[in-house]
C-alpha cells in the first residue's frame, strides 16, 4: 500500500525512504495476520468436504478436500443436520433467539440506566462510581448464579439471556451517546409534553443510534458465541442447549471416534462441518457489522 505523494504549498512532497520502509513492514504485519484468520478457517472448510478416513491419514494444513473420487463429500454435512435427532437445526433457532433477547432487553436495559444518568446530573458522580467499581470488581460467576437460581430461572429461556444482556461498559458507551445529543433537542421534546419514555425511545436513542449499535453488535457476538453460561444454568436440557455448547460436546464425543472398532468416518466430519455451520452467519453479518462500528465510532469521536 504505497503512499500517495504530499501537498505542500504547491509542491509534491514523496514519501521517504523511512516511510515507505514502514508501508513495506505493515503490509507484511496486514498479510500475516490475515493469513492466521483464513488459512485454520479454510482448512476447516476443506476438511468438512473431505473423507473422514483419508483425513485422518493428511498431515498439515488441507488446501483441497481429500476424497477417493476427487469430488466434494457432502456426507458430513447430512450427518451434522440429522446428528442427535436435529439437535444442530434445534440449537440453531435457540442460539438466535438467545441473540435477539439478549440484544433488546440489553438494548431497553442501558437505554434507562443511561437515561437515568444523564438526566440526574446531580446524582451522576455516584452511579457512575457504581457502575465504574462494578466494571473493576465484579461479583463473579457464583454470586449469579445464586440469584439466578433464586429467581427460579435456572433451566430456562431466560437464564441464557439476563446474566450477559448489559454491563457497566455498555451503559456508559450509551451515556456517552446519549451526551451528543444537543439539549435543546431535549428542551424542545419536554415543551410540546414528552415524557421520559418518549423522550428516552423516540428522541435520544434514534439520534444517538450510531454509538448504540456498537453495543448492539458486541452483545449479539457475546451472545452467539457463549456457551459457559448453558453449562451452568441448562446442564441437563440439552433443548436449550445453544449452537457453541454442542460444538463443544461433539468435539468431546469424537474424541475417542478413532479408536473405535468400526468408527462412523463421517461422524467425525461433524466436528468441522458444526464449526462451518456456526461461523457462516457471522461472516454474513460481518461486512453490515463493520459499517455500523465504523459509524459509531466516528460518532463517539465528535464532540458538541
Amino acid at each position: 500500500m504505497a503512499r500517495k505523494p504530499k501537498y505542500k504549498e504547491g509542491m509534491v512532497v514523496h514519501p521517504s525512504l523511512g516511510e515507505k520502509v514502514a508501508d513495506v513492514i505493515i503490509g507484511i504485519i496486514l498479510l500475516a495476520c490475515m493469513a492466521l484468520a483464513i488459512i485454520p478457517m479454510w482448512h476447516t472448510l476443506m476438511a468438512s468436504l473431505s473423507d473422514g478416513n483419508l483425513l485422518l491419514a493428511h498431515n498439515g494444513v488441507l488446501w483441497k478436500w481429500v476424497t477417493a473420487d476427487g469430488k466434494p463429500n457432502w456426507d458430513g454435512y447430512i450427518k451434522t443436520l440429522s446428528y442427535d435427532d436435529m439437535a444442530i437445526i434445534k440449537s440453531y433457532a435457540y442460539t438466535i433467539l438467545y441473540v435477539v433477547g439478549n440484544v433488546l432487553v440489553g438494548l431497553v436495559l442501558n437505554v434507562i440506566a443511561a437515561y437515568v444518568i444523564y438526566r440526574k446530573p446531580k446524582a451522576s458522580g455516584i452511579m457512575m462510581l457504581f457502575i465504574i467499581i462494578s466494571l473493576m470488581f465484579n461479583g463473579g460467576t457464583v454470586p449469579t448464579y445464586m440469584v439466578i437460581r433464586n429467581l427460579g430461572m435456572t433451566g430456562t429461556v431466560w437464564s441464557m439471556i439476563l446474566p450477559d444482556c448489559t454491563n457497566a461498559m455498555f451503559i456508559i458507551l450509551t451515556l456517552n451517546a446519549f451526551k451528543q445529543v444537543p439539549k435543546s433537542t431535549i428542551e424542545a421534546a419536554e415543551l410540546d409534553g414528552a415524557g421520559h419514555f418518549t423522550i428516552m425511545f423516540r428522541i435520544l436513542l434514534p439520534q444517538a443510534m450510531g454509538l448504540v449499535t456498537v453495543t448492539m453488535i458486541n452483545t449479539a457476538i457475546i451472545s452467539w458465541n457463549a456457551w459457559f453460561n448453558a453449562m451452568l444454568y441448562v446442564p441437563s436440557d440439552k433443548n436449550l442447549w445453544p449452537l457453541q455448547l454442542w460444538i463443544k460436546q461433539i468435539v468431546a464425543d469424537n474424541a475417542t471416534l478413532t479408536t473405535a472398532t468400526s468408527p462412523d468416518w463421517n461422524r467425525y466430519l461433524v466436528s468441522y462441518c458444526v464449526i462451518i455451520i456456526a461461523t457462516l452467519p457471522v461472516l454474513i453479518a460481518m461486512p453490515f457489522a463493520q459499517k455500523q462500528l465504523q459509524k459509531g465510532s466516528l460518532m463517539g469521536a465528535v464532540k458538541e
